[in-house]
Order: structure tokens, then sequence, then C-alpha cells
């Protein structure tokens, strides 16, 4: 085992006040070609993404969803402190308990909270109060940002960077979902403390998004969409 493989599997503990260490990173450099012939693939596999709202019952492979949750956890994250926890949902009774909070938090919002301008952008995409991806997807992935971690005298700390943290995590799990074969979408009912409360987690962590997880049912359709092409995201100097 080499000893970079040896340190990523030591137990993770805060680093907090220690002094900067460094071991060797030296990843074998992919030749031009093959580089050219990933990121090639890479894009076209990514333009297939899309965000699903419908959901065969199917189960899917746990593994599979652990597997792209260790990958979002390989995220940067400011000052390396990991600011981030991914429930798994796939109780049934658990999630039919998040279905119902938070349509009773998208009605409130659809009849007014929202605002009109709001009302209007969400318009195109065809979403409602009514949110059936919540029980119909096998799983769902609860992600929350840790907004201070406790020392072990219960000291708080604050952590840093904790939205472009836990945001570069959730891209990077819908990325590995993707490339996995499953479907996701995120969700994002405001408020969303019912789901620490369903849940049961502590007070440092606050709910940042729902992401539902699972294969497309056989009638799933999409709203008729166009990406901006890589002109209009793009600037080169």
């Amino acid at each position: 085992m080499s000893e970079t493989e040896q340190h990523q599997q030591q137990t993770w503990t805060p680093i907090h006040g220690e002094p900067y260490r460094s071991v060797p990173y030296r990843p074998q450099r992919m030749p031009e070609a093959e580089s050219l012939a990933h990121a090639a693939e890479l894009r076209t596999r990514m333009r297939e993404r899309r965000t699903v709202r419908q959901f065969a019952p199917d189960p899917v492979p746990t593994q599979v969803v652990r597997d792209a949750i260790a990958c979002a956890a390989t995220a940067p994250s400011g000052a390396h402190q990991q600011p981030w926890t991914f429930a798994l949902v796939q109780d049934p009774d658990i999630r039919r308990r998040i279905r119902e909070a938070a349509e009773h938090e998208e009605q409130i919002s659809y009849d007014g909270r929202l605002g009109e301008e709001w009302l209007a952008a969400l318009r195109p995409l065809g979403t409602d109060e009514v949110k059936p991806h919540l029980t119909d997807a096998p799983a769902l992935i609860v992600v929350f940002q840790q907004r201070y971690w406790l020392g072990e005298d219960g000291t708080k700390h604050k952590h840093y960077y904790v939205d472009e943290s836990v945001g570069i995590a959730v891209g990077m799990l819908l990325s590995a979902l993707h490339l996995s074969g499953l479907a996701a979408l995120i969700h994002t009912p405001s408020p969303m403390r019912f789901l620490s409360q369903v849940l049961g987690r502590p007070e440092n962590e606050k709910a940042f998004a729902v992401i539902p997880v699972g294969y497309p049912a056989a009638d799933c359709r999409v709203p008729d969409l166009v990406r901006k092409s890589l002109d209009q995201v793009l600037v080169e100097v």
C-alpha cells in the first residue's frame, strides 16, 4: 500500500489549530490524447443529465448511492472542514413524512409566499406544490450543512465558506449519480427546518437540499429546455 493510500485510510479528526503538514502528491500524468478522449466522453455524458421528477418505484443499488456520496465527500471545502452530512433515507414511512411536511410548505409558497416573479420563473418547469418524487423515488439524500462543530469540551468552532463547500459537494454528488446510471433532482422546500426534526439532526446542522434518487419512470417526461452554449458561458482571455 502506498503512502497516499495509507493516509487516505486514516480516521479523520479535526485539524483546527494544528501546524501545516504535507504529503507527496504525484499522480500519473494522463497522455494528452487520452485526456482529450475522456473529456469529450464526459462532456457527452453530462449533456444527457436531466432533472427528473417522475421516478420508477424500482429499488436502486444502495452501494451505488453510497459510492456517489463518497465521491461528493471528496469535494474541496473551506479550511478543509468538510461541513456536510448526507442522510440517506430509504424508509418509506420517513419519506412519506418528509413529503407531507414539504407539501405543506410548498402549498404556502405557491399560494403567495413566492411572489409572481418567482412563480413566473418556475412556470416553464411545470412544477407545483405536489411532490410525488419524494415518495416515488426509492431513496432520498438529505444534505445538511454544518454551520459549526463542537470540540470535545463543547466549545463551538465556526465553519468557513459553508455554502460554497456544500454547493460544490452537491454538484459532485449529482454528477456521480448520473455517471452511475441514476437520476436525481434538487428539491429545496422553504423553509426546511422540518427535515432536521424528522431526521433528528443536531442543532449545528441546517438542511441544504433534498435529492430524490432512482430510475426515471417509464412514462417520464422532462421540460423542453435548451442549455446555454459554451460560447454563452465561457470567456477566454
